[in-house]
């Protein structure tokens, strides 16, 4: 079981630690800093360079954290959230990846809710600092607060898109 959930926590976490590398820096595929902050942009948030800063920052801090095994319940609860803001961008999209929709976003959220119900197990920063395993409701509480607070983000953040001057949305175009 502990070689499973190393392993796992190896491969989701550096994944979302990647998803974060490439929102602020040219490495892994990114578009520097630059295109994190039109990335944003074009989804539709406000906050330019500091909201790719701190998203790339959160997924970053919490794939590493996840990776190590450190803090895991508040690490899956930070890597809920910014992967709840992803799901969110694709929702209209549908499920599947193959049609850019939230499918990809949505595993990394049950990996991590998994992890964080589960423990790090025994290889694990946690494990060797005695602080594993974590009590079930700090686990259900990083459950509920993850996704509530991707929600509370786009809610926060986005911006519905602006009609072309001289009409307004109940208006149809000619």
């Amino acid at each position: 079981m502990d070689a499973g959930l190393l392993v796992l926590r190896l491969v989701a976490g550096l994944l979302v630690a990647g998803h974060g590398v490439q929102k602020v820096s040219y490495r892994l595929g990114g578009h520097g800093l630059a295109g994190g902050t039109e990335e944003f942009r074009h989804d539709g948030f406000v906050g330019g360079r500091l909201t790719a800063v701190v998203a790339g920052a959160s997924q970053i801090g919490a794939g590493l954290f996840l990776t190590a095994g450190l803090l895991t319940p508040l690490a899956a609860m930070a890597a809920m959230g910014v992967m709840t803001v992803a799901g969110t961008v694709k929702w209209h999209h549908g499920l599947w990846v193959q049609n850019d929709g939230y499918e990809y976003p949505l595993v990394l959220v049950v990996v991590s809710a998994s992890l964080a119900l589960t423990g790090p197990g025994r290889w694990s920063v946690d494990h060797a600092l005695g602080i594993a395993p974590w009590p079930v409701w700090v686990a259900v509480a990083a459950i509920v607060i993850g996704p509530a607070s991707g929600l509370l983000t786009r809610l926060v953040l986005h911006r519905a898109p602006r009609a072309p001057e001289g009409r307004t949305h109940a208006q149809p175009a000619d």
